[in-house]
C-alpha cells in the first residue's frame, strides 16, 4: 500500500497545487474585479486601486495564484504568496486576537502554510515547471559523438 501511495505522490501534489492556486487566484479576482461575490463591505465589491495593503495583496493573489495554478515558477510564486499571507495574518488579523479562529485569520494562516509547503516540494505533476525542465534537459543533452572506425 505504501508503495502505491508513494508512486502517486507527484500527482497528489500536482492536484494540491492546482486547488490551492485556484482558490488563491479567486481571492485576487474577487478583490480586483468584483467577481465571485466581490469583497463584502466595499464600494462596487472591489478594493480601491493602489490602497495599501488590500490592493497589493489582491495583485499578489491574482498573479501568484495563477502561476501556482499553472505550475510555472511555482517555488518563487509560492514563496511570495506565503510571505503575503504571513504579513496579512500578523499585521491584519493577529493584533485583534491571538488565535486564528478568534481573529478571522484562518484563511491567511492556511494559505501561508500551504504555500510554504509548495516552496519546499515544488510543483509536482501537471506543472509547466516540469515541462520546461524536460525541454531544457533535452537541449543540454550532448549529441552522440561519431564512432571512429
Amino acid at each position: 500500500m505504501t508503495g502505491r501511495l508513494n508512486s502517486a505522490q507527484p500527482y497528489a501534489l500536482g492536484l494540491y497545487r492546482i486547488v490551492v492556486g485556484l482558490l488563491f487566484l479567486c481571492h485576487g479576482a474577487a478583490s480586483l474585479f468584483g467577481v465571485l461575490g466581490g469583497v463584502p463591505g466595499t464600494h462596487g465589491g472591489t478594493v480601491e486601486t493602489g490602497t495599501w495593503p488590500g490592493w497589493y495583496a489582491a495583485v499578489i493573489e491574482l498573479v501568484c495564484g495563477s502561476l501556482v495554478l499553472l505550475g510555472l515558477g511555482t517555488r518563487v510564486a509560492a514563496f511570495l504568496a506565503a510571505g503575503s499571507m504571513a504579513y496579512a495574518y500578523f499585521k491584519v488579523h493577529q493584533p485583534t486576537a491571538l488565535w486564528p479562529i478568534e481573529n478571522g485569520g484562518e484563511a491567511a494562516a492556511m494559505f501561508s502554510w500551504a504555500f510554504l509547503l509548495l516552496v519546499f516540494t515544488g510543483s509536482g505533476a501537471f506543472g509547466l515547471d516540469r515541462l520546461f525542465a524536460k525541454r531544457s534537459a533535452q537541449e543540454r543533452k550532448p549529441a552522440a559523438e561519431p564512432v571512429a572506425v
